[in-house]
């Protein structure tokens, strides 16, 4: 298993590798895994060699045994032929089960790691919930969360707040303060250790996941796009959508811009993870899917960290349009993305530290009207 990962992190980060010039480090610690994996393996393999050879020698050693003992009985004459060849059959019959026995011994395990591995997707918490969403608007409110991962790491403590529908909630804060976490348990990735989630007044821990996330429209930092043309990669967003329906959204989202530069424009395969794009057109293909889908809650995942100045104005635009009369939550960094925003709401070490109107907070001058100037300061910073 880390062998596989390590081989994908080395293909996926070779860039990265050779301009730190960290490639045979890396591939240095690779092989080193793959020795161990060899040894290990050639290990495990001597062992059931071992083990079934062994017990295959000592069933026929046992036929041997009976033959000899048996041919001296009989020239003896304490026993007769008939009794003789009835122990000969008797024995070598035994004998071919046994054998595969011992075989099929080996196989299961040799399949022990496999089953470990299997058993630990069953075992995980399946989320379930009734199919037909009984919410009243798309109001969502945070009551006292608390959340922590696997491992035990609290990552909220105690969050409590309303993003109301109609109105644009940011989320802002230093990184690992829990703003995506507290986007993810918004659309139910994962369900809450303490405290609840409700849109529009239902639990969503009561709600079937697929039928929840019909309500969400998701733009995250990080796109996953597939090997696929770009009229199919944001027809994602809504299977049944039609040609026209997709255009549109490519349209909205600057899409068309630099679909329009390639070689079969919209219906151009852009490789594993979009790897014929930048950052940018990757990320404006995922606010397209966005477009389509025309949800009545968005999450926003610092949804324009990719654009260039001109095409971020344009997408702003754009989602300005999108957003009206929904329940929008958007992380951003970047103070002109939540400049306009409704609500803010500022986050330290997953707890909520502040909340209100950007006005309100700049004249609290607390967290977020440090973050402002800190911002101001190296937006105005020069090369001396």
């Amino acid at each position: 298993m880390e062998i596989a990962d390590g081989i994908q992190e080395f293909i996926e980060c070779s860039k990265e590798l050779k301009s730190t010039n960290s490639q045979d480090k890396y591939l240095q610690g690779l092989f080193n895994k793959i020795d161990k994996a060899e040894k290990v393996t050639m290990r495990h393999e001597l062992m059931s060699g071992i083990i079934v050879n062994s017990g295959q020698l000592l069933l026929k050693f046992g036929i041997a045994c009976v033959s000899l003992v048996g041919g001296a009985l009989l020239v003896k004459g304490e026993i007769d032929v008939i009794t003789f060849f009835a122990f000969l059959m008797v024995v070598s019959r035994i004998y071919e089960p046994m054998n595969g026995s011992l075989m099929n011994l080996a196989a299961l395990n040799a399949l022990s790691v496999n089953v470990e591995r299997m058993n630990e997707i069953s075992d995980n918490h399946e989320m379930t919930g009734k199919e037909k969403l009984n919410n009243k608007g798309c109001d969502i409110v945070f009551d006292h969360v608390k959340f922590a991962y696997d491992t035990g790491e609290q990552v909220l403590y105690d969050v409590s707040f309303t993003a109301k529908q109609g109105e644009v909630t940011a989320l802002v804060g230093a990184s690992g303060s829990g703003k995506t976490t507290v986007s993810r348990l918004a659309a139910r990735f994962w369900d809450t250790s303490e405290g609840n989630i409700t849109v529009g007044g239902m639990d969503i821990k009561e709600a079937d996941p697929e039928e929840l996330l019909k309500l969400y429209s998701i733009v995250f930092q990080d796109v996953t796009l597939f090997d696929n043309t770009i009229m199919e990669n944001i027809r994602v967003g809504k299977k049944d959508a039609t040609d026209a329906e997709v255009l549109e959204a490519a349209k909205r989202a600057n899409v068309l811009e630099f679909a329009g530069n390639l070689p079969e424009g919209m219906n151009t395969r852009i490789g594993e993870n979009g790897a014929e794009l930048s950052g940018g057109e990757r990320q404006r293909i995922s606010i397209a899917r966005a477009f389509l889908k025309d949800a009545p809650i968005i999450l926003l995942d610092e949804a324009t960290a990719s654009l260039d100045a001109e095409n971020e104005t344009k997408v702003q635009e754009a989602l300005s349009s999108l957003i009206s009369g929904k329940t929008v939550m958007v992380i951003a960094h970047r103070m002109r993305t939540v400049a306009q925003a409704d609500k803010i709401i500022v986050l330290d070490k997953g707890r909520v530290i502040e909340e209100g109107s950007p006005e309100k907070l700049l004249d609290k001058d607390g967290a977020f009207a440090h973050m402002y100037k800190l911002q101001t300061q190296s937006g105005n910073w020069q090369i001396s």
